[in-house]
């Protein structure tokens, strides 16, 4: 059985020069892709009328080991009720993506942005159920996040080892009915939640690029 890369802080640190370089975008996001998603046009911002959003991908050491923070949202939400998804939403005029981030970070998880360093983005995703084009911005606490436990917009916070996307029991391919047609999805499982959709190609690409840098570190070090 092949063993899974270990992570640790040192190699989220080398992120930070990772994210300034071309990132696998594509390639990772047709990975997790719903079936019915799963071609460029339907994935790639580039050539899209669309809203702008931005999410905040917090990376943070926990119990000795890199963790990060996912949101489960209301029910009631007009866009994407019940999901688990990176803190994150529209953006305002005059606003860049990353304080974009940051602001929604603190409206809906009582985030401070004080707490956190920016470091660079993963590739941005096409959205077609509510046309958003999803612009992930990297960051980094030293520290767990002192966070709401809910709020108008979160029903829960999730704090997962990023370790856990990286073992195969916990990815699955489900068959759902989406809009009336059926349709193969690829998640994450976060039990009792299932990650899918963008925040899974988030994941997908962010982890391609950690077992990339892990793997070099283990070539380096032979």
């Amino acid at each position: 059985m092949t063993s899974l890369p270990t992570l640790n802080w040192a190699t989220i640190e080398r992120l930070r020069t990772r994210l300034h370089h071309p990132l696998p975008g594509l390639q990772a996001h047709l990975t997790m892709a719903p079936s019915s998603r799963a071609t460029p046009d339907s994935l790639l911002v580039e050539g899209k009328t669309c809203r702008v959003a931005a999410v905040l991908v917090l990376l943070f050491p926990k119990n000795g080991h890199p963790h990060t923070l996912l949101t489960v949202r209301r029910g009631h939400l007009s866009h994407h009720a019940g999901q688990v998804s990176f803190p994150g939403g529209r953006r305002e005029d005059g606003e860049t993506l990353a304080q974009t981030a940051l602001r929604e970070a603190q409206e809906e998880i009582g985030l401070s942005p004080d707490t956190v360093e920016l470091i660079g983005a993963l590739s941005p995703i096409y959205v077609p159920p509510s046309n958003f084009c999803v612009y992930p911005q990297v960051a980094l606490a030293t520290e767990a996040p002192h966070v709401l436990a809910e709020s108008a917009e979160v029903q829960c916070v999730l704090f997962v080892p990023l370790a856990h996307f990286l073992s195969p029991r916990h990815v699955g391919i489900e068959r759902w009915n989406l809009h009336d047609a059926p349709v193969h999805v690829p998640l994450y499982y976060v039990e009792p939640y299932k990650v899918w959709g963008a925040t899974a190609m988030i994941l997908a690409e962010l982890m391609m690029v950690l077992r990339e840098l892990c793997l070099k570190t283990n070539s380096t070090n032979a």
